[in-house]
């Protein structure tokens, strides 16, 4: 399984869906842009993860505007293969359906928090099923859009993988019954969909599931299943406020403008607000900054063989002195010894 997993967040391309098909109902941007980790820095790529909670405010929007089974139709619809990245494509990568399926479920991470969704693959008298196991009440509307727009996801994926259409043996649906599920029939593929059970479920035919891609290339599964690890190694989960503007921060700095006007123009606030609530948070620009530049100072010293003035430069130091005194203050050790020594431990 995955080693990390960061619970209570998603990844932006799941945020970046969302937003999208609450526009397409016609909910006001300043009903959501506002929430943590909407910001277009940090929904632009894939490297940060938004918090499970802006997500989850999201989908009620969209639940408050239609029916949950237009929300968990149209977000099927919006979700194109190759929208979530890396994880769509563990499903078309292995050499049948099936492994294809065990990899998006073991890396479920790369789509949806892992602290409140799970997925289950389970093998049984010649059928398989995918369970999707959400813990909230049946009468919350915005999970059951959920659970229905996973199983939707799930079969869409999989046909992809056959090229080709794929009916279920039925579907389970931890929903209440609604008046109308014309468009869940055909999400699913299938008009038996039972309601108001304990798990929400698809089964498939494992004759189905089994069969061989013709044109799966040897080994690239495993490749693809070590890119989606080092893709969740590599994430910003974007938590709370403090985590936001270190991420701001770093990106920053990264860009070569570490300075408190930038930052606070990223994140839409005035550099006094900016700084009143580093204050309220128990740290000041003056220490994240500082803590930014020790962390690339001390990573291009180890790695790189630049001289002490380039890196000095590269981070924002007046001179190759100035950094010397600060590595010291840091480490104990002058740059040439922590570059002798890589077990020094920085600050």
């Amino acid at each position: 399984m995955a080693s990390h997993t960061h619970p209570g967040t998603t990844p932006s391309a799941f945020t970046r869906v969302n937003a999208r098909a609450a526009g397409i109902l016609g909910i006001p941007d300043e009903r959501y842009t506002h929430l943590l980790g909407m910001g277009p820095e940090h929904l632009a790529g894939d490297r940060y993860r938004t918090p499970a909670a802006t997500n989850v405010r999201i989908w009620e929007l969209m639940v408050a505007k239609a029916h949950w089974t237009e929300v968990s139709a149209l977000m099927t619809r919006q979700s194109a293969f190759g929208d979530l990245g890396v994880w769509d494509y563990l499903f078309t990568s292995a050499p049948t359906p099936l492994e294809g399926l065990r990899d998006a479920v073991e890396y479920l991470a790369g789509v949806a928090d892992t602290g409140t969704e799970t997925m289950r693959v389970k093998e049984e008298d010649g059928e398989i099923t995918v369970s999707h196991v959400n813990a909230a009440d049946l009468t919350y509307e915005a999970a059951s859009a959920i659970r229905a727009y996973g199983l939707g996801l799930v079969r869409h994926r999989l046909g992809v993988a056959l090229n080709r259409e794929l009916v279920p043996v039925r579907a389970t649906l931890a929903a209440r019954t609604p008046r109308r599920h014309g468009l869940l029939t055909e999400l699913f593929g299938t008009a038996r969909v039972e309601f108001e059970r304990p798990v929400t479920s698809m089964t498939f035919r494992a004759a189905d599931l089994r069969e061989r891609r013709p044109h799966a290339q040897p080994g690239l599964s495993a490749v693809l299943r070590r890119h989606a690890e080092l893709t969740l190694a590599a994430s910003v989960p974007l938590h709370d406020w403090l985590a936001l503007f270190r991420a701001t921060l770093r990106d920053a700095a990264l860009d070569g403008d570490a300075a408190l006007p930038t930052a606070a123009a990223r994140l839409s606030v005035s550099p006094r607000t900016l700084q009143r609530r580093l204050d309220d948070h128990g740290t000041t620009w003056s220490a994240e900054l500082e803590s930014v530049r020790r962390a690339e100072v001390t990573h291009l010293l180890r790695t790189t063989g630049l001289s002490v003035a380039a890196i000095a430069e590269r981070s924002g130091y007046a001179d190759a002195r100035t950094l010397r005194r600060a590595v010291v203050r840091w480490t104990g050790h002058t740059p040439a010894a922590l570059r002798r020594s890589p077990h020094a431990v920085a600050g």
